[in-house]
């Protein structure tokens, strides 16, 4: 079960997104309220885990993400322009790094 942000987000009210420091953090989405609301501690931690994973980039969002295992998922768009989620365990360790298929 994965957590999506729009950034934008829709008038429907289905999902809300938060800018901090520039990266959208998701709070919940079009399947159910969120099962976390994140800190900004967690969310600057999660940011950085996933751009240490990467090699650096930006940091678009960051998620509640349930898949393979993860807590968090970080959108990253990587410093060679591809966009990746970045999938974390609790403890801001790597769970796995896919292709961002909404490309």
């Amino acid at each position: 079960m994965r957590k999506r942000v729009i950034i934008g987000a829709s008038a429907l009210g289905a999902g809300v997104a938060v800018a901090v420091g520039g990266v959208a953090i998701g709070t919940s989405g079009d399947d159910g309220p969120a099962s976390h609301q994140y800190t900004q501690e967690q969310a600057d931690a999660a940011t950085k885990a996933a751009l240490e994973a990467t090699g650096g980039g930006t940091a678009n969002s960051v998620e509640s993400d349930h898949e393979n295992g993860a807590t968090y998922e970080v959108e990253v768009t990587r410093p060679d322009g591809t966009t990746v989620d970045v999938r974390l365990d609790d403890r801001y360790r790597v769970v796995v790094i896919e292709g961002d298929s909404e490309e």
